[in-house]
């Protein structure tokens, strides 16, 4: 039977074909992730020797990547800028290191090249211009014009309601890091549903959500606000799984349909992410929770002889090479903050389930393993948080402690003090702050110059540097 005569499968028979070998569970039912994982990921107690080596490929591949980009851009700080179109999900070309045919284990970058940076002008314009003039290039008029005569920003929103003394407070100083210049908000999408469920099972449950509260005559005022508010961003939300078919398209992916296998499960969940990055200049974009979804796959992949170590090493090895190569467009003064052009893609891992089984798994020594100098080397991305604990099985603490001592590239954090709070399913965002996967984000406050305050009190409320009243007396 050819391609043209094979029969077209339903979305449930689509389901079938990639679920075949999993545990049932709720998971089947509802978009539960987390049942999911524990009804079918397997626990690993052993040592690293099942590890593979790097392929020639992986070499290949970084080895390029830091000749050709790497090393411009620690030249420049900048290697290239997209200034002619805004980023959105679907608004670039597909883009590839080398060639398609090189970069073919897991694809997607942010834009058309590796590490050029792509503007997000809806965060506001006038960080977007001062970025792209440092970085040496010029500014398209027409752009400028949009996103600032036709096209309310962000940043115009936020000033939009500062009162005067919160203005006042920022030009002095004595607040820094509010959300005015960008997103500052830490969010952790579940990019494990794109591959677990595919997009159009999602839509259909958004759908759902949306229709879930009905109108009704006797609504309050705010409740009617909230309403039209909940179904627009409903609406907002299906528009976005929208264009990550399109960006799957792109790149020769069926994102519509579940994964089938592990090296899907891993592109699939990087394409739910790359969506994220390519659309949303945060602060922080955390990569989530996802060792032990992807050892789901790994699993049952390699029992059925689909795949052997090597491949699955090459997997991660390369899903951690694109991981390492996001880049945002940012001006000199955000990277004198933040050294090391850092946008803390936190992959969280280890720890404990609440029934007490280990989250550490053959994954878990995958990742680490690309942190070797035989894979990639050390790198401040992904940021790799353990979530420790004393029982953790010993020869992964023995593994993490070589790792840490060659690399210095592994944060920790305690197990038990997070999953008390938020759960078994939680990860980190940014570099510290846990949450539940998909269900809960932050809102990232300022921070005050408890120096200059105190300097205030005795000063009765004047700067000494301009002599500027700042604080009333009264």
């Amino acid at each position: 039977m050819t391609s043209v005569d094979a029969p077209v499968l339903s979305e449930e028979d689509l389901r079938t074909e990639a679920w075949n070998g999993f545990t049932d569970g709720n998971w089947k039912k509802d978009i539960d992730v987390r049942d999911f994982i524990l009804k079918n990921y397997t626990p690993y107690e052993g040592d690293e020797s099942f590890l593979a080596n790097a392929t020639e490929k992986t070499k290949h591949m970084w080895k390029y990547l830091d000749d050709n980009y790497l090393a411009v851009e620690r030249e420049r700080r900048v290697y290239d800028v997209e200034t002619h179109i805004p980023a959105g999900i679907d608004a670039m070309p597909a883009g590839y290191i080398e060639s398609p045919e090189v970069d073919n284990v897991i694809v997607g970058l942010q834009t058309d090249e590796p590490c050029k940076r792509a503007m997000m002008p809806n965060g506001g314009w006038r960080m977007v211009e001062q970025a792209i003039k440092e970085a040496g290039k010029e500014v398209d008029p027409q752009i400028k014009k949009i996103f600032t005569v036709y096209r309310k920003t962000h940043n115009d929103g936020v000033f939009g309601v500062y009162t005067k003394n919160i203005k006042i407070a920022r030009h002095n100083k004595i607040l820094t890091g509010l959300p005015d210049a960008y997103g500052r908000g830490r969010i952790i999408g579940d990019y494990r549903r794109v591959a677990l469920y595919g997009v159009n099972m999602l839509i259909e449950f958004k759908k759902r959500d949306k229709d879930s509260i009905p109108y009704r005559n006797d609504f309050t005022e705010t409740e009617i606000e909230h309403w039209i508010r909940f179904r627009e961003e409903h609406d907002e939300q299906i528009k976005a799984l929208k264009q990550l078919i399109n960006l799957g398209n792109e790149y020769g992916l069926d994102l519509t349909r579940p994964a089938k296998t592990a090296k899907e499960a891993v592109q699939w969940t990087y394409m739910g992410y790359l969506a994220s990055v390519k659309s949303q200049d945060g602060a922080a974009m955390s990569f989530g929770r996802v060792s032990a979804f992807f050892d789901c796959y790994f699993e049952r992949d390699l029992k059925a002889g689909l795949i052997n170590e090597t491949d699955a090493q090459e997997i991660i090895d390369a899903l951690v090479m694109k991981l390492r190569i996001v880049r945002f467009l940012r001006t000199k003064d955000y990277d004198a903050i933040f050294s090391g052009d850092p946008y803390w893609a936190t992959w969280s891992d280890a720890g404990f389930s609440e029934d007490g089984r280990t989250f550490v798994t053959k994954t878990s020594f995958r990742l680490l393993n690309t942190l070797t100098l035989e894979h990639l080397g050390p790198g401040p991305e992904p940021n790799i948080t353990i979530f420790w604990d004393p029982k953790l099985p010993e020869a992964y603490k023995r593994f993490c402690a070589r790792i840490s001592i060659d690399t210095s590239a592994i944060q920790y954090e305690s197990d038990k003090d997070i999953r008390e709070h938020w759960g078994d399913d939680a990860a980190i965002a940014c570099c510290v702050s846990p949450m539940r996967v998909g269900k809960q984000m932050q809102f990232f406050a300022a921070r005050v110059n408890s120096a200059k305050a105190l300097l205030y009190a005795i000063n009765g409320g004047r700067d000494e540097m301009t002599g500027m009243q700042v604080i009333d007396k009264g």
